[in-house]
């Protein structure tokens, strides 16, 4: 019972593929190199994000981070909203990173700004963007991320007050409550952790269970992400999101809540949404949308965060996603 408890996720993925793989073989191939490729394709970032994870840990550079984040709240939003959506990570290879400055000790509501940002806008997405919607609509997404970011690490630290949103982080990932003892009694940093045994033992203890946390995770995100693809197709998504006015800014907010498409995927989408008839800021709500609860997304935030933090999350990144595009909307119409 415990192998199973401890395995379910990796048996979830096993069990659907299997399940493919009797009902529909081709769909089975098609789901398996389709999960291989997307984790090959953030691999980069996620082996970048890993090793900065258990190189802050070994080394106790950790401190160093933990610190730097002290100070009055709106700097520390302020911060993480920019830093988020200036990164170049992705929604997925963030999560190491972030689970590492919630159990620093770090506050949520300067986290849950840089996490809210950061799936929206990265430097390549930004020129991309601009390739196919235009300059105009990339500042406009640029500014949204950090606008998201903002507006979520304030909702955050304001119900922070009320201790509710202590401990956010899963039991077993980690505990930023008993974190906080790094910034309140630092130690001194080993910037050299391989010359100390015990250092270099963390260090790969660290990637490793990283490493095991997320790939079972992102299998079973990209292995739903690839049925989504199959079975609900782009036309449909065409048809709902089509029109002008504030209907589809809603509806490309709530559309955008089981994202299918990956963010550099959706831009071509949009592009011909918005050639047909679609608002600039009905596009601009479903990729932001889409680009915080898409399934890989949603689900490392689940993975990570306790029920209420996921929760939060997913109704920030709702009510910001169609506040931008209205706002995006307006200016479009000035």
């Amino acid at each position: 019972m415990r192998f199973a408890s401890d395995q379910r996720i990796w048996l979830i993925s096993v069990l659907i593929l299997l399940l493919l793989a009797v009902f529909s073989p081709q769909q089975a191939i098609q789901s398996g190199q389709f999960a291989i490729a997307a984790v090959f394709h953030i691999a980069p970032y996620l082996v970048f994000s890993i090793g900065v994870a258990a190189y802050a840990n070994a080394s106790g550079a950790d401190n160093l981070i933990a610190r730097a984040f002290t100070g009055a709240p709106a700097v520390m939003i302020l911060l993480g909203a920019f830093a988020g959506g200036l990164s170049p990570f992705c929604s997925c290879g963030v999560i190491p990173l972030i689970a590492a400055l919630l159990t620093m000790g770090v506050p949520l509501s300067a986290v849950m700004a840089f996490w809210l940002a950061s799936p929206i806008m990265d430097p390549s997405m930004f020129f991309l963007t601009s390739g196919v919607l235009g300059l105009e609509f990339a500042v406009a997404k640029t500014l949204a991320a950090i606008g998201l970011g903002l507006f979520g690490g304030t909702v955050v630290h304001m119900l922070s007050r009320s201790g509710s949103l202590s401990d956010p982080l899963r039991d077993g990932i980690g505990n930023g409550g008993c974190g906080g003892a790094k910034i309140r009694a630092p130690h001194p940093v080993a910037w050299r952790f391989w010359l100390e045994e015990q250092r270099r033992g963390k260090f790969v203890a660290t990637a490793r269970d990283t490493t095991l946390f997320l790939a079972k995770w992102l299998l079973l995100a990209f292995i739903l992400e690839s049925l989504m693809l199959a079975w609900i197709p782009a036309e449909t998504v065409s048809r709902v999101l089509g029109g002008t006015g504030l209907g589809p800014i809603m509806t490309a907010t709530l559309v955008g809540v089981p994202a299918y498409l990956n963010g550099y995927a959706a831009l071509p989408l949009v592009g011909g949404l918005i050639e047909q008839g679609m608002s600039p800021g009905a596009g601009l709500a479903f990729l932001v949308a889409g680009g915080v609860t898409s399934v890989p997304a949603a689900m490392a935030v689940w993975a990570l965060a306790k029920a209420r933090v996921f929760l939060l999350y997913i109704g920030l990144s709702l009510s910001g996603a169609f506040a931008t595009g209205l706002v995006f909307q307006l200016w479009q119409a000035v």
